[in-house]
């Protein structure tokens, strides 16, 4: 497994970029709601620091958290301490019987475990359907293609109060890779450190089909709630009969 939001980068990503996270709660919130006899245990896979875990918590369901980042799990133990959590890849890891599962921010696509093909997350996907309740849910949502707006690398810029990150973002046919330099300040001076993001790129039909062709009934989501997503980003959600 390649490593993957090391301390800097999960600080960062906590603070600055944490608002998708915070939108997405309410839609997501109110689709659990809506879902025959959806009640109790919620699985979060690819949890990151805890945002979603928390809101869970706070209306009542018990969460299972499960990220493959050692610094987002202890993020999270710490905003969402009601909530179990445990450091693991979301293909291997074991998932007990439940009312949902959701993978928000497109955890799906994220290329961390070698063993994300398209044989292992339809493994996933079987044992998912195998442990949710009946009328439980499968909600998450997929980088596309046409997630780099234009040709070529995109470059982005962001700051905070002790931190600098700068993306460069290059789209080919089914792969996006983010190459992602930090700077975070410790003490007077600042830390600088670099990851490759690898994340794969889904066609909607074909995931629905895929989960389809498993027991699902599924629709496709252009948004959790008012959140819209934007181009080359897609959400499913699937319902076990």
């Amino acid at each position: 497994m390649v490593n993957a939001y090391g301390s800097d980068l999960a600080y960062i990503h906590d603070v600055g970029f944490g608002h998708f996270a915070r939108s997405a709660a309410p839609g997501l919130l109110k689709l659990i709601r809506q879902g025959r006899k959806v009640r109790g245990l919620v699985v979060d896979l690819g949890c990151g620091s805890g945002i979603w875990a928390r809101e869970l918590c706070s209306a009542g369901y018990d969460v299972l958290g499960i990220d493959i980042s050692d610094a987002m799990i202890t993020l999270a133990r710490k905003r969402a301490p009601k909530a179990e959590f445990r450091r693991a890849s979301f293909l291997t890891a074991e998932i007990p019987p439940c009312a949902a599962v959701t993978a928000m921010g497109e955890c799906f696509s994220y290329l961390f475990d070698a063993s994300n093909t398209k044989r292992g997350l339809s493994s996933l996907f079987r044992r998912v359907h195998e442990v949710l309740q009946p009328g439980g849910l499968l909600i998450f949502d997929v980088a596309a293609p046409g997630r780099v707006p234009g040709p070529g690398p995109q470059r982005s810029y962001r700051e905070g109060d002790d931190w600098v990150v700068l993306v460069a973002a290059q789209e080919d046919h089914k792969l996006l890779t983010r190459r992602i330099t930090i700077f975070r300040r410790v003490g007077e001076l600042y830390r600088r450190d670099y990851e490759v993001h690898r994340l794969r790129l889904f066609k909607g039909p074909e995931l629905a089909e895929q989960l389809r062709d498993m027991g699902f009934r599924v629709r496709m989501l252009a948004g959790y709630g008012r959140m819209r997503f934007p181009p080359g980003h897609i959400g499913l959600l699937a319902r076990k009969p």
